[in-house]
């Protein structure tokens, strides 16, 4: 029996692995940190706290998995770059990867990130541009990732690791871009934006929870890039928002300086994701923007 534990179940990405992993036959287990009235009654629900290593040891040997994927990290925008929170994690991640292998786990994967590599090569490769994280949040993911790949080898696991590049849904950061120009439109007030020059891949989150899912249920190994593959200007992105809304009157482009140290291109290369793993999105931009605008239309109705 495939038996999986999902940590950071009730996030951004995990709520939507969930029915897909169920859908894969696995037994899912997921982790929260306490009960909450939107969870998913079809799975079995954890309570702990992921950065106490005695709850890990506590809830693997109650779950005893055979396929672990880890997506938990600090996520807050706008401070995760920098966080000391992001060293608690790689310890964190260390202690619940020696639990799940103690307790008799075979597969595992992890959300890794497109900060490990090196912004300046523009196309992102596994196996030819060069890692090297500018930020505490790249470089922590970046260590994680290669004392996992040692350990696992040591210690006869499986291993993958799924590199997230720029996500979009339901459920996101209301302070993220797509959600915040949905947000204002919706609300009819002006989005202040960047000039929105530069380009970058973009991927709808339930395309990245299904990518998660077929890695996860395959024998793939080392680092795989969850991505489209496709570069477009942020621009492009926010004016297509702004169509779908039919307020493009409502953008404010220029309103806002871009970032400091901005790259001009950064773009997933997915030749693994595609031949090796043969998976791709399932969603377009317009479809995945849609989605994400009834979602939001919801959730504000809600207030």
């Amino acid at each position: 029996m495939k038996k999986v534990l999902v940590t950071g179940a009730s996030g951004f990405i995990g709520r939507h692995c969930l029915p897909i992993l169920g859908a894969k036959e696995f037994e899912v287990h997921a982790v929260a940190t306490g009960p909450r009235s939107d969870l998913d009654v079809a799975v079995h629900w954890h309570f702990a706290d992921l950065l106490d290593g005695y709850e890990v040891r506590v809830l693997m040997d109650a779950v005893r998995p055979t396929h672990l994927l880890h997506l938990a990290w600090y996520a807050v925008p706008g401070r995760y770059w920098t966080a000391t929170e992001n060293l608690d994690w790689v310890a964190a991640s260390l202690d619940l990867l020696k639990a799940f292998a103690n307790h008799g786990g075979s597969r595992i994967v992890i959300a890794g990130t497109c900060a490990e590599y090196d912004w300046s090569e523009g196309l992102c490769s596994e196996n030819a541009t060069q890692l090297a994280p500018s930020t505490l949040y790249g470089t922590c993911k970046h260590a994680l990732r290669v004392i996992v790949d040692a350990y696992a080898a040591q210690n006869n696991l499986s291993a993958a690791w799924g590199r997230l590049f720029f996500l979009y849904g339901p459920h996101e950061y209301p302070q993220k871009l797509v959600s915040a120009i949905i947000r204002s439109l919706l609300s009819n007030e002006r989005a202040k934006c960047t000039a929105g020059d530069q380009k970058r891949d973009f991927l709808f989150v339930q395309d990245a929870a299904s990518a998660f899912a077929a890695l996860l249920d395959s024998n793939l190994q080392g680092p795989v890039n969850i991505a489209s593959g496709q570069a477009i200007a942020v621009k492009e992105v926010i004016a297509k928002t702004a169509e779908l809304l039919s307020r493009p009157e409502l953008i404010d482009y220029g309103a806002l300086p871009p970032p400091p140290s901005e790259p001009s291109l950064v773009v997933a290369d997915v030749k693994r994701l595609k031949e090796e793993l043969r998976w791709s999105p399932s969603h377009d931009l317009t479809d995945g923007l849609l989605k994400t605008i009834d979602w939001w239309r919801g959730e504000l109705a809600q207030l």
